[in-house]
């Protein structure tokens, strides 16, 4: 099975950035894309971005599309997301995590596995 080990989360400021890894290990054979997601306290995971393993295609959620950007270094098996702009509703923490299925697109958390431990990501206002 593929492991996920994220890291790069901090503290910022609002309107600052920050940029996440997501190292991969293990079975990485098979996925079909790696996808960004978020849980703030008290809420369910949240879809933040998802890229396709075959073609690179991507996928942002409306709340940070234009300020977030997902891309993956297929050599070093690293994913990063690129997060600038960051506001105070950011603040959470992020995980990377994988899909299997072929086809759809989409950073539907229940749609994927193997999720790693997550990093806190906190915008300070």
């Amino acid at each position: 099975e593929v492991q996920f080990v994220e890291s790069g989360g901090g503290l910022a400021q609002a309107g600052g950035s920050l940029t996440l890894s997501c190292a991969a290990s293990g079975f990485t054979k098979d996925i079909n894309a790696i996808g960004w997601f978020r849980q703030a306290p008290g809420k369910e995971p949240e879809g933040v971005s998802c890229i396709s393993i075959s073609d690179s295609k991507t996928y942002y959620s409306n709340t940070v599309k234009g300020r977030f950007s997902i891309s993956r270094d297929k050599a070093k098996n690293t994913l990063y997301l690129q997060m600038n702009s960051l506001k105070s509703e950011d603040t959470a923490v992020y995980f990377c995590a994988a899909d299997y299925r072929p086809g759809i697109l989409a950073p539907e958390p229940s749609f994927f596995d193997y999720w790693g431990q997550g990093t806190q990501v906190t915008v300070a206002a």
